[in-house]
């Protein structure tokens, strides 16, 4: 017999450990089923579970159960990511404790030490997957820096340099002082700052008086300016186009130019040029022929490149004494409060410079191109549709991509240099030698590049170097390209599109078919989680609190195509009840003999009930199983719910109580191995959803050697019974208006009510004379006249009564003696009365254009959610307050 309460601690942990053992998760390469493949998002190895993880995961885990039980032989690819730059500040914080530096240890002792560090911790994240029921072929789990990966990667990397896509140039890069090292977009975090506007007079060479004002949020960069630029335009300045200015403090001649990249209603119209300090300013310089003047070392400090008296300055300083020296020269015309963007590494939390530096560059708008054309004739698509739009907007513009980083741990790069600064790229060192051999006629000493890899480049490696590449492995052949992609839009950019870029080139195909972009996890209110907010949730907190399956329903739930999910604890709770509704139903199954029974055929059953929940079963499956086809994880597991908490639970379990204690064996022997069948299907119908709890019930309810993750996705064809769910449907439609007004006109529970019914057809008639009895107990009728003449009903109707209307039937509801209609009917005026007020409130605020323009997104929102749920209520307060007929 079942325990009276389900416990997920002690469950989940038994079946994730038999799973496991069992190769249940395991991908057959030798299978002759059709191959599915999902390649898991690798987390960073220094990672632990968070709340985007558990939704990202747990949408990839129910695609993955579903499509093993369909019948594919289904390969989710596990790993994790080597996450440079972030692995190695774990280790550094460690070694700072104990007051060493990495340059103490060395380069080799310090990788050394994060891979012992890899070895000792860095599990947490897939022991904490585990807990999340997800269910990869973890035998096949990789890592980015496995020997096999390493291996890819400095093919990649060679023959894209052979090929002229990879380089070696002078370019701007997001440099972080602290850290040392340039970092990818995806690793700056803008944040918006009070600041100043400093506008700048630079006199006009030539011309006596004459000036021109630039504003700038950076005066420091003014040492390394090269030009000033105005729009081509702007008849302010058009006789000023040609001539120079002389730059003050550095004495320097620079030009005034003519570009479009100056807007003349910002600012003053004229911008100070900076080519090696900001990225526009060097497309800029680039069209011009500018000088690129880098005045910063790699601490941001102020280098040789500047007069003498501005050397050796933190860029701040260098701010404060400039600034003073444009005073001090009657050159600073004003200084405005200013607020803005300013790029922070998210890492160090130090300002971001745009640094000229010597760094390794893919050309990636030629790896772009057939990677949008991919997406534009179908052969990969984006799901929702509309995140195409972002993708092609990002790689229609796409720069040159930084490859390489100042750091130790990571891929090196394959690059060897010879004593005249000649590079050789190899894949190994001795091949490098080879080639100086051959370049120099002799052996000459090789220093290899320090730099490492962008961890995004192993990673765009990702869908084909895990299976083996460059060998030609049955895995590749079998599993590539994979079906499907699942994950966040925040990382459009910077995984998914170069997956696609390096995928086409090296392997001739996309690397994934469909790409499932997800929304974020926000807290209840809508707004992100985040420490300074206080208002993250952990997801281990909410497993250890309601269970894993809880959870993953919860988060399928909410998964709504294109909408943020929005995640109270209390959905949780709620589908921790759902979870304990299921248990209690196979309980009060086991407890009246519903055993599976074998042989049982759905088709055969007679009694109408049975086939009426026969073929809502088969329905459901096929509904639900669509549903995860097509990425709507909210409908799968609505489309669940409703099934088994309504159809099943509240409806086919009390029509079947009168069978269970009847006299008709037959019947009775029929109902019970027909709600055992049914419940069977629903294990299987809500496995991918629930695992834990379905296997568990599945194991308990019968004894049987396979487990449930194992078994078939049921295919009920045939099984749809129009004319049971017709007459069925009927039934519950009755009780449920009969239910709904009881409740809208606050009848107690226990007052049992007359319910008087006219203009039945014969055949809903003979339905309601055959669940007469049924309807009576559980409307909680006192009478249930089925064909009651007008006068009564008009009698009824004067004293005060509720009226309904199901299909063409009229259903009347005396409630003289039974509630106070007089009050009744204040009261509904009353609470109308109050949400009209509540009603108005809201919309003056939604109309007033300041309230929209300053109020936080979320906020809107969720006034326009608090307007929708009133105007809802207001509205079934109208519609029972109609209902009360009579004096």
């Amino acid at each position: 017999m079942l325990e009276k309460t389900y416990s997920p601690a002690q469950v989940e942990p038994r079946h994730y450990e038999k799973w496991e053992q069992s190769g249940a998760f395991a991908a057959d390469t030798t299978s002759n089923r059709q191959p599915y493949t999902i390649m898991m998002p690798p987390p960073n190895v220094t990672g632990s579970l968070h709340m985007g993880h558990a939704l990202t995961f747990t949408l990839q885990d129910v695609l993955i159960r579903y499509r093993r039980m369909s019948g594919r032989d289904a390969l989710w690819q596990p790993g994790t990511d080597h996450a440079g730059i972030a692995t190695q500040m774990v280790v550094e914080r460690q070694l700072e404790a104990q007051k060493v530096t990495r340059h103490d240890l060395g380069r080799d002792k310090f990788v050394e030490r994060v891979w012992d560090w890899k070895a000792e911790s860095g599990g947490t994240i897939t022991r904490q997957l585990r807990r999340l029921g997800a269910s990869p072929d973890w035998a096949k789990e990789r890592f980015t820096m496995d020997e096999g990966l390493s291996a890819a990667v400095r093919k990649v990397f060679v023959t894209l340099h052979r090929q002229g896509l990879i380089y070696r140039a002078k370019r701007l890069v997001n440099w972080d002082p602290k850290l040392h090292t340039a970092i990818s977009d995806l690793e700056v975090e803008q944040r918006e700052v009070k600041g100043h506007m400093w506008h700048l007079k630079y006199p006009v060479e030539g011309i006596d008086n004459t000036y021109i004002i630039v504003a700038t949020t950076r005066p420091e960069t003014m040492l390394g300016d090269s030009a000033v630029a105005v729009h081509p335009e702007d008849e302010r300045f058009a006789h000023l186009v040609g001539k120079h200015v002389r730059l003050p403090i550095c004495n320097r001649l620079i030009p005034i130019v003519a570009d479009e990249y100056s807007d003349p209603t910002k600012g003053t119209g004229a911008v100070k040029i900076t080519p090696a300090h900001d990225f526009n300013d060097f497309q800029v310089g680039s069209r011009h022929d500018l000088p690129l003047i880098n005045v910063f070392d790699r601490d941001a400090r102020t280098n040789d490149e500047v007069p003498e008296g501005y050397r050796g300055l933190d860029r701040y300083d260098a701010r404060k004494k400039i600034v003073a020296a444009f005073e001090e020269m009657g050159l600073l015309e004003k200084i405005e409060p200013h607020t803005h963007m300013v790029p922070y590494g998210d890492r160090s939390g130090v300002v971001i410079e745009p640094w000229l530096t010597d760094q390794w560059f893919v050309d990636a708008a030629t790896l772009a191109k057939p990677a949008i054309e991919a997406v534009e004739t179908g052969k990969t698509r984006f799901v929702p549709k509309h995140w195409e739009n972002t993708y092609y907007e990002w790689m229609r513009n796409i720069q040159p991509w930084c490859i390489s980083r100042q750091i130790w741990w990571g891929h090196q790069v394959p690059a060897w240099y010879g004593p005249d600064g000649t590079f050789f790229v190899e894949e190994t060192e001795a091949e490098a030698k080879a080639a100086a051999r051959a370049h120099y006629g002799k052996d000459e000493p090789l220093v290899r590049d320090a730099d490492v890899l962008d961890t995004w480049f192993s990673s765009a490696l990702w869908p084909f170097s895990t299976l083996g590449w460059p060998e030609k492995t049955p895995e590749l052949a079998r599993y590539y390209p994979g079906d499907v992609l699942v994950t966040g839009f925040d990382i459009i950019f910077f995984w998914v599109a170069r997956m696609m870029m390096m995928g086409i080139h090296f392997m001739g195909d996309v690397p994934f078919k469909d790409i499932y972009i997800h929304a974020l996890v926000r807290d209840e209110k809508g707004q992100k989680m985040s420490k300074s907010k206080g208002n993250i949730i952990d997801p281990l907190d909410l497993i250890d609190k309601y269970g894993c399956d809880a959870l993953r329903f919860t988060l399928s739930a909410l998964a709504a195509q294109g909408r943020d999910v929005k995640l109270a604890e209390g959905r949780v709770e709620g589908y921790r009840n759902f979870a304990t509704k299921l248990w209690n139903a196979a309980r009060f199954c086991q407890m009246n003999q519903c055993h599976p029974v074998d042989g049982f055929d759905p088709k055969a059953v007679k009694e109408t009930v049975n086939r009426w929940i026969v073929g809502k079963t088969a329905e459901t499956a096929a509904r639900v199983g669509t549903s995860i086809e097509t990425y709507r994880y909210d409908a799968a597991a609505g489309g669940a719910y409703q099934f088994v908490w309504g159809t099943f639970c509240d409806w086919y379990l009390e029509f079947a109580k009168p069978i269970f204690n009847g006299a008709d064996e037959a019947a009775k022997a029929e109902t019970r191995a027909t709600a055992a069948w049914v419940l069977d299907q629903i294990l299987h119908i809500l496995h991918p959803l629930m695992p834990f709890i379905t296997e568990e019930l599945w194991e308990q309810l019968a004894s049987r050697g396979e487990a449930l993750m194992l078994r078939p996705w049921p295919v009920l064809d045939g099984l749809a019974d129009a004319g049971a769910e017709a007459e069925m449907d009927w039934v519950v439609r009755v009780i449920s208006t009969v239910r709904a007004v009881r409740s809208e006109m606050n009848v107690p529970p226990s007052a049992q009510v007359d319910l008087l019914v006219a203009g039945l057809t014969s055949e809903k008639a003979a339905w309601a004379a055959t669940h007469a009895d049924l309807i009576t107990r559980l409307a909680r009728l006192s009478a249930f006249d089925r064909q009651a003449e007008a006068s009564r009903i008009a009698q009824a109707s004067s004293h005060g009564a509720a009226q309904m209307v199901v299909d063409e039937a009229t259903l009347v509801m005396p409630l003289s003696g039974v509630i106070d209609v007089d009050k009744e009917r204040a009261r509904l005026d009353k609470e109308i009365a109050r949400l009209d007020g509540e009603i108005a409130k809201v919309d003056k605020k939604l109309g007033n254009a300041d309230f929209l323009a300053r109020a936080p997104e979320e906020v809107v929102a969720e006034q326009r959610e608090r307007r929708a749920e009133w105007a809802t209520a207001m509205e079934k307060l109208r519609e029972a307050l109609e209902r009360l007929s009579g004096a």
